[in-house]
């Protein structure tokens, strides 16, 4: 660099110097360094040997290695920063990044680190450091999506105790936890930890549940984990082993990988960061072997990244300058105090527009080697992507791609930002998988903690019925419906459950049931068995199998039988229905005798005669007894409509008289859940069951109705004693248990209106177990195998009751079932009538008109008195309906004959009269 002047405590360049001095920080001797280096160099000669680029500056690049230590990288750090470095390039090491970040802070030296991939590095704390790979914050998200993929939900961290092993796993935990997953147990061994070390955690681990583990260490220590593994028989059928990017960037930097090597990592799957092909990555790929500085015959991905990192800087520096920028230092006074401030730091010096081109850096877009170079508003870099590669044979196999744009595909990443995103789970695919142990099979995730330890099942100590689960002597300790429920699905499970029954309660009561499920949600028990029903707040705290029992709340309530009344021919019909059926019986009658009284002599007589056809004919139709017949098309129409409506209504009486006749009545004070709730009366609960909660906060019923009974005994007694005797006037209880009752106690009881909730039995797991899942399946299999009803037989075959009581006002016969049948009777009544007075009007109109027509043609009579042409007129109409239609019909054709007569006798008179 060269030095132009110096005023004061800043040293003045030329706007475009011919050298600006880069530090590097990496550790030379490492898988990353290795392929780093060689690719920091030659991107340092393209851009020295391309004068479009700086246009006559030169990068010297100042190189410090870190040596795989934090105190030697921390020291070695501080002594770059003292050169005037305008932008610093690295670490590696998360550990060293986030110190030397500090620093840089400081002097305004932008840090372009292409190997710090800590997500905890962030650009708010930070801001002067810039990630130029992919950070571990998209890695631990794309490894969640493999566990969700797979269909797992507990894994095994194995870590390097640095920050960027915790801060990277501390991000996994909650992406898994975004995926209904977690971290069972985080394996950590601090860096250097010797094989004994290793030895001593990967038997720990292999002690546990789960057999998915995902390793993210150092590529300089990994395969000694898998060597421990192989040793250990940890790499054989039934374990998932998921490395992050560390092992690809291992294997990636040899030409020829040892077999010995590749014989440890069989079936392991690995994630690579994606970097799409191009013509520029083909050349450097070509142009690697002849690079100065190689120690490697290939290079692993950092090595591009590297490469993009010193490009990025080039030409941010070149828009830098562009923009008038230049190149000064200034002391900071802080660290020119001579009261013991060491030289070294006495060194370092503020970039005076560092700032400025950190913000260029910022901007800067181009494609390189990586694909597209550019930073988000996080200062992330665009479009992370990784390979998701499958270990096996010789070399590794590519099953698909993660992005964060559309998560799992076997489409490459570049093909995939051209469409819209589309992360829904049914578009997730990846290519087969050749798991440990050279098979094909997705291993199941989880075996049982091989530590000897069998599954602590907590299982009810009941007092009452006992048959569905209660003490046994027997070396299982428990027995019951419930029991053999669980037995037999474990039966059906690929694999051995050792387990033990532990009774739950004192044996002087009813354990309490939600206790016994948050004591299984707070792993005191591994699971609960028994008659547990599926609520929703306990589903929040633990995870239950497939119902393997149907239940639901219905009351439970003394009944008496409803003897025989004088009165039963009435009670299948309500009064309504009596009531509509009488007045519909007169209107029909009515309206056919208005239809028939004009052409059928026997609805014709005396008004009084003709009143006591209108009954008599009215109700006889009721048992089709009439023997009037019908004459007219309009009246036998309605008769015909009406005898099926009457039919109907016989059929339906018949039916329901028979039915309260014949069949038990029974009758309760309490008629459901409904009237029981609405009154006062006391209110009796199963001892421990969650019905008590229910009706208190669901229902709003008062905690002073409510009576805890606690034996069949206490059922009977307080039911018998009624409210008005101490007892209860009902009983709210789970249906299973209320039949159990009822057949013990000779159906004396009955069930009063509808079951009101509908819920079931299930066995209570700890969240996120793998063996609900597995219990769950196999309780279907023994729904559908019969064995489920078997076992129900065996345990509860006892003689049901007749089922619930019968409302006599369920029984009656309403309105609500017949108005269709009304309402198309009197729609037909209505329009035969409206069809016959309009046949009379058009006939009255006539007969009207042709007699006047006849009066005006008679000499006109001395003017009689005046009289009412009103009452003349109605009085007419009513002679003539009243007329019968033979009559009718005669009169008009004599005067129809008449009126043409009539005519021809005028016109003659006329021509023989004088003129």
């Amino acid at each position: 660099m060269e030095v132009i002047g110096i005023t004061g405590n800043a040293t003045a360049l030329s706007a475009r110097p011919r050298v600006v001095n880069v530090g590097a920080l990496f550790t030379l001797n490492s898988a990353i360094g290795r392929s780093a280096k060689p690719a920091l160099f030659a991107a340092v000669d393209d851009i020295n040997s391309d004068s479009s680029i700086l246009k006559g500056t030169k990068l010297n690049v100042i190189l410090q290695d870190t040596n795989c230590s934090g105190f030697i990288g921390t020291v070695e750090a501080m002594q770059l920063m003292g050169r005037d470095v305008i932008a610093a390039i690295g670490p590696q090491s998360s550990g060293i990044a986030h110190v030397i970040s500090h620093v840089v802070n400081e002097l305004h030296v932008p840090l372009l680190s292409f190997g710090a991939t800590d997500p905890s590095l962030s650009a708010l704390q930070y801001p002067y450091f810039l990630r130029s790979t992919t950070s571990d914050y998209f890695q631990m998200y794309a490894v969640a999506d493999l566990v969700e993929y797979f269909g797992w939900r507990e894994v095994v961290a194995i870590f390097v105790d640095d920050d960027c092993g915790r801060n990277g796993i501390s991000i996994l935990g909650d992406a898994l936890a975004k995926k209904r997953a977690k971290i069972s147990y985080k394996a950590a061994f601090t860096p250097g930890a010797t094989t004994s070390d290793i030895d001593s955690l990967l038997i720990g681990v292999n002690l546990m549940e789960s057999r998915v583990f995902v390793i993210h260490v150092n590529p300089d220590s990994g395969l000694t984990i898998f060597s421990i593994a192989k040793r250990l028989g940890m790499m054989t059928n039934g374990y998932v082993w998921i490395a992050t990017d560390w092992l690809p960037s291992v294997l990636d930097s040899s030409d020829t990988v040892d077999p010995d090597i590749m014989d440890l990592i069989q079936g392991v799957i690995a994630l690579r960061h994606h970097t799409p092909d191009s013509d520029l990555k083909t050349k450097f790929t070509s142009q690697w072997r002849s690079l100065k500085y190689k120690e490697t015959p290939k290079f692993n991905s950092y090595a591009l990244y590297a490469y993009d990192s010193v490009w990025l800087l080039a030409r941010a520096l070149d828009a830098f300058f562009d923009d008038g920028g230049t190149i000064t230092f200034s002391d900071d006074p802080r660290l020119q105090d001579d009261n013991g401030t060491s030289l070294h730091l006495k060194a370092l010096r503020i970039f005076d527009q560092g700032s400025k081109l950190l913000q260029k850096l910022i901007a800067t877009n181009f494609t390189g080697l990586t694909g597209q170079v550019q930073f988000d508003s996080e200062k992330n870099l665009i479009h992370p992507a990784y390979d998701v590669l499958n270990i096996g044979g010789t070399s590794s196999r590519l099953l698909g791609y993660w992005s964060n744009y559309s998560g799992l595909s076997t489409v490459a990443p570049e093909i995939l930002y051209t469409k819209p995103p589309n992360t829904s789970t049914s578009n997730q695919h990846l290519y087969g998988v050749i798991w440990p142990g050279e098979t094909t099979t997705k291993p199941r995730g989880w075996v049982f903690p091989n530590n000897g330890k069998p599954l602590q099942i907590a299982v009810p100590y009941r007092v009452t019925y006992a048959e569905f689960v209660s003490k046994d002597k027997g070396p299982e300790g428990a027995k019951g419906f419930c029991i053999d429920i669980f037995e037999a699905a474990i039966d059906l499970l690929p694999y051995p459950v050792p387990h033990e029954f532990i009774l739950y309660g004192d044996s002087r009561r009813n354990p309490s049931y939600n206790n016994l499920v948050n004591d299984v949600a707070q792993n005191k028990y591994d699971a609960a068995v028994g008659d547990i029903t599926i609520t929703t707040n306990r589903t929040r705290i633990v995870d239950f199998t497939q119902p393997y029992m149907e239940s639901g709340l219905v009351v439970i309530a003394p009944v008496r039988e409803i003897k025989s009344s004088p009165w039963a021919f009435l009670k299948p019909f309500t009064w309504q229905m009596w009531g509509l059926t009488g007045v519909f019986f007169l209107f029909v009658g009515a309206v056919v005798w208005i239809l028939e009284h004009r052409m059928n002599h026997e609805f014709r007589g005396s008004p009084r005669q003709q009143l006591i056809t209108i009954f008599w004919f009215s109700f006889s139709t009721m048992f089709f007894s009439h023997r009037e017949n019908t004459v007219s098309t309009l009246g036998r129409l309605v008769l015909l409509l009406w005898l099926f409506v009457v039919l109907i209504i016989n059929s339906s009486y018949t039916a329901s008289l028979t039915s309260i006749l014949t069949v038990q009545q029974l009758s309760s004070r309490v008629q459901g859940i409904d009237s029981l709730i609405s009154s006062t009366d006391p209110i009796g609960i199963q001892d421990g069951s969650f019905a008590y909660n229910y009706l208190m906060d669901e229902l709003n019923v008062a905690e002073s109705r409510l009576r805890i009974l606690k034996t069949q005994d206490e059922y009977v007694n307080a039911l018998q004693k009624g409210p008005s005797g101490g007892g209860v006037a009902a009983i709210v209880d789970e249906l299973p248990y209320v039949e159990l009752f009822l057949s013990n106690t000779k159906c004396i009881f009955r069930i009063v209106g509808q079951e009101f909730t509908k819920s079931g039995w299930g066995f209570a797991f700890q969240r996120d177990s793998p063996l609900a899942v597995d219990l769950s399946t196999a309780i279907l299999q023994l729904s559908e195998n019969g064995e489920l009803q078997r076992i129900r037989d065996k345990w509860l075959s006892h003689n049901g009751c007749s089922g619930q009581t019968n409302q006599m006002d369920e029984n009656q016969l309403s309105l609500k079932s017949f108005w269709g049948l009304f309402l198309i009777c009197g729609i037909a009544c209505f329009l035969a009538l409206v069809f016959f007075f309009c046949r009379v009007c058009w006939q009255y109109s006539r007969y009207s008109a042709e007699g006047e027509q006849h009066d005006i043609e008679e000499p006109a009579p001395p003017r009689p008195v005046r009289r009412s042409i009103q009452s003349t007129s109605f009085k007419n109409l009513i002679d003539f309906v009243d007329k019968k239609e033979t009559e009718i019909k005669e009169i008009l054709r004599r005067k129809s004959s008449e009126s043409k007569r009539h005519p021809s006798q005028v016109s003659d008179g006329q021509s023989s009269s004088p003129t």
